[in-house]
């Protein structure tokens, strides 16, 4: 479903509200500065979604980005970008799933 999300929102960079139909349609802390944080380190990105998959306590994490800064990079190389761009708050939660993508022309 996350993967199908982004493929429609692809146009615009777009910043996840979480994707559960009885889920407030607010971030959260924690997703709104992960969210800000790829937005700084990634500032070519077509896409960038952030969602807390714990629940709201901010030790599990979801990220899918989309950018060109990706293109003929291996994906470990492109999710060790992500990860230090995250590097200090990661160092705080139990684990992140990391998805990257290169925009389609």
């Amino acid at each position: 479903m996350f993967k199908s999300v982004i493929s429609k929102l692809r146009p615009a960079l777009a910043v996840s509200r979480r994707f559960y139909c009885d889920a407030p349609a607010r971030l959260t802390q924690g997703e709104q500065k992960l969210s800000q944080l790829l937005k700084t380190k990634f500032p070519m990105a077509t896409a960038i979604q952030v969602q807390d998959i714990s629940g709201g306590c901010g030790a599990m994490f979801e990220v899918l980005i989309e950018s060109p800064e990706f293109e003929g990079k291996r994906t470990v190389m492109q999710h060790r970008m992500v990860n230090e761009a995250l590097k200090e708050e990661i160092k705080d939660m139990h684990g992140i799933r990391i998805t990257t993508n290169v925009p389609k022309s």
